[in-house]
């Protein structure tokens, strides 16, 4: 994992665009959905089955769109709000990708610093970038303590206990083996310092892996503001305050 030197100019934006998140779903469900209510519209046989997959699919793409767009962010606001952050703290946002938390909580932050790590897909994120994410900062007007990293979230490139917060928003199940997704949050909590909090934002059933993995941390469903596309798939936010080392002991 190596840091980004960003040698690429930061593109000039108005205010931040995130992007959409995996747009290949959202624009296959659209595409089925359109298709089923087209066939409703003319067949005889089989019209009200067509027509009600159709109208549930082309709803869950709305559901899906609004949770990206709008709602996931919404939903980000509230709990940085709600973790009390004093203003000067160092944190990272792991998968940061266009910058949707890690540009909200730079915000937070003006006497601290948000850095950000991503291997960039755009298969997760229409438009992903690193100058893509800068560009956001600077249109939020966070640019001068925002800084990212390209490179692999089961790696870190940091020192142990560097950061008072983790985030990450959908982006550490994109991790294909079990195995992995625990080593990256394995990683994460290794560069919290004690009493550093850690927030993760998963399918339901994934974070409540993480949670039985660790062996501590709290779970809350997210609500229908961050559904993609139904109840289905629910996101839920792990919470972890890492422990205090005892007194007079070394870090490992």
């Amino acid at each position: 994992m190596s840091k980004n030197p960003m040698s690429s100019p930061v593109l000039p934006l108005q205010r931040p665009r995130y992007g959409v998140d995996a747009p290949a779903f959202p624009a296959v469900t659209a595409a089925a959905g359109a298709a089923s209510c087209l066939a409703a519209a003319r067949w005889r046989r089989g019209r009200i089955r067509a027509a009600a997959v159709g109208t549930l699919l082309l709803a869950s793409t709305g559901v899906y769109l609004h949770t990206t767009l709008r709602g996931k962010l919404r939903i980000w606001k509230q709990e940085l709000d709600r973790i009390g952050l004093k203003g000067d703290e160092h944190l990272l946002d792991l998968g940061c990708g266009r910058g949707a938390v890690l540009v909200e909580a730079a915000r937070r932050v003006p006497a601290g610093r948000a850095d950000g790590v991503d291997l960039w897909s755009r298969k997760d994120q229409s438009g992903n970038g690193p100058a893509v994410t800068l560009a956001n900062a600077a249109a939020a007007g966070v640019a001068d303590r925002v800084e990212v990293h390209t490179g692999d979230m089961t790696s870190l490139p940091f020192e142990d206990g560097t950061f008072d917060i983790v985030t990450s928003a959908m982006a550490i199940h994109n991790i294909p083996s079990r195995e992995g997704r625990h080593r990256a949050v394995d990683e994460a909590v290794r560069v919290l310092r004690p009493g550093g909090q850690l927030l993760i934002a998963d399918p339901w059933w994934i974070a409540r892996q993480y949670a039985d993995h660790l062996g501590q941390g709290t779970l809350r469903p997210l609500g229908a503001g961050y559904w993609y596309g139904g109840p289905w798939l629910g996101i839920t936010l792990l919470h972890v305050v890492k422990e205090p080392r005892p007194e007079g002991t070394e870090p490992c």
